[in-house]
């Protein structure tokens, strides 16, 4: 499978500044409920996120940061987390 060409977009945000903006091919979020992975043409969906580690990679990149919850939107390829901070 070529990874390339299952690319989303992905913005990490917080109230203080952008954390992130890029092209990945997949992100992992703590959900609510557990934890869950996001890909390439994921259905539409909004969750709330609580306290934990965010993973997101690319064939360029591997990256984790530490949030203290927020919310998570996907909509056409498009991710948007808004968190409520940063852990240190």
């Amino acid at each position: 499978m070529n990874l390339e060409l299952n690319k989303m977009h992905l913005e990490i945000i917080t109230p203080e500044k952008k954390i992130f903006e890029g092209e990945v091919t997949v992100a992992t979020f703590p959900g609510a409920d557990g934890s869950f992975q996001i890909l390439n043409d994921h259905a539409p969906l909004v969750s709330l996120l609580k306290d934990g580690v965010v993973e997101y990679k690319s064939k360029e990149l591997s990256e984790q940061v530490r949030i203290t919850g927020g919310v998570v939107e996907v909509l056409k390829n498009k991710v948007i987390l808004l968190a409520d901070g940063l852990q240190d």
